[in-house]
């Protein structure tokens, strides 16, 4: 029996992007060099504090996704990533590399899709705990499988209780919940007109997306009308916010290995 180890799933791009926004310089490749600097030191400090055995640092590959083939408009309300920031991430995951993490960047999916995969994989296993350090909205549905999510912007745990609070509804209800009331950051149409309140009460009443539609034939309201005519909107919309979760990563446990620096 192998000790049990701690997985620590880094969202590179989450911390990186919104290390960059937080300081009110225009664009530039200094700009680019203090921010990847400071993102730097935030992926060293996220290690020393939780003392992982695994590191996984995941990063959005950029470009078309699958969710793009589903759907034209994903993703299209958001900016794209200054120039100069791009330019200068080859040079940041080598970086990494030389502090021996393996920087892990798949063309076709997201960095949210590699870490629903490993963390999944990791945890069906058994091999210890799992944390995913994001502010991700869809990775918290990881919660429901034994994750948790550390906010390192807040120093803040989000759990079972947290997402609970924060949503009304349970975990494993999450991407329901964001099916019904979208996302605005990625373009995900949702159902017109429902926020957070209203998805968390037809999911309380009804639990589960089909159980709700089975349910909108006997609503009278406007509610009922527009779920009978915004159906196969909600449900591309919960294809879009549901994790992919048989990406084919390429890494084995050896070469996530966390040697102690």
């Amino acid at each position: 029996m192998f000790n049990m180890g701690r997985l620590l799933a880094i969202d590179g791009l989450n911390i990186v992007r919104r290390v960059y926004e937080a300081s009110p310089e225009p664009d530039s490749p200094e700009k680019a060099d203090i921010a990847l600097r400071h993102a730097l030191s935030s992926l060293r400090k996220l290690i020393n504090d939780h003392e992982p055995t695994h590191v996984l640092p995941a990063f959005d590959f950029g470009g078309r996704t699958w969710r793009h083939d589903l759907y034209a408009g994903y993703r299209e309300g958001r900016a794209p990533m200054p120039a100069d920031l791009r330019a200068a991430l080859p040079a940041f995951y080598d970086k990494l590399a030389g502090f021996g993490m393996h920087v892990v960047s798949l063309p076709d999916v997201e960095a949210d899709d590699v870490i629903g995969t490993v963390v999944l994989r990791w945890l069906a296993d058994g091999r210890g705990e799992a944390t995913i350090a994001s502010t991700d909205k869809d990775l918290h549905g990881l919660i429901a499988h034994g994750a948790r999510v550390w906010d390192h912007f807040k120093s803040e745990w989000h759990d079972h209780a947290w997402v609970e609070q924060k949503w009304g509804v349970p975990a494993e209800q999450l991407p329901d919940l964001l099916a019904l009331m979208g996302d605005v950051t990625d373009s995900i149409p949702g159902v017109s007109k429902v926020g957070v309140k209203t998805a968390a009460r037809l999911l309380r009443t009804y639990g589960t997306l089909d159980a709700i539609m089975a349910g909108a034939g006997i609503l009278k309201d406007t509610l009922g009308e527009t779920l009978r005519k915004e159906r196969e909107m909600l449900y591309l919309s919960r294809q879009l916010v549901q994790l992919k979760t048989d990406v084919r990563v390429g890494v084995t446990w050896n070469m996530l290995a966390w040697e102690r620096q």
